[in-house]
């Protein structure tokens, strides 16, 4: 297995334009629910994860015609997923739309993740308050 390459900087330029990201800055936290709604659920998950060398068309044109496409799509970029296609994305674009992403997006301050508390109680604890 190769190592995925950095995007370059055109193409993240590129990224910070495509309507797909743009779409999916809109709709970041807008529903929580856009998962039992995905053109998804009715086809093989397989379709969403071909081989490396097998062609992503018929998923990309699946999310194309899904109405949660941004929530998708916002939701890989947020948890940095970069295998298979996920609101109408190839890992190798959402390689670019994740560091223009990380460049628009704050970080929840109220997310937990594995590591402990709230990020927000964790920054207060490095960077006291005077």
């Amino acid at each position: 297995m190769t190592r995925a390459r950095m995007p370059r900087p055109h193409e993240v330029a590129a990224a910070r334009r495509d309507p797909r990201l743009l779409r999916a800055l809109r709709e970041r936290r807008q529903d929580d629910a856009w998962r039992t709604r995905g053109t998804c659920q009715s086809v093989d998950p397989e379709t969403f994860f071909p081989a490396p060398n097998e062609p992503a068309d018929a998923a990309v044109a699946l999310c194309r015609s899904c109405d949660v496409q941004g929530s998708c799509l916002a939701w890989a970029l947020d948890v940095g997923d970069c295998h298979g296609v996920w609101g109408a994305t190839t890992p190798r674009e959402r390689r670019a739309m994740l560091v223009a992403w990380r460049g628009e997006v704050e970080p929840d301050p109220d997310a937990v993740d594995d590591a402990g508390p709230p990020v927000r109680d964790r920054l207060l604890t490095l960077v006291p308050l005077s």
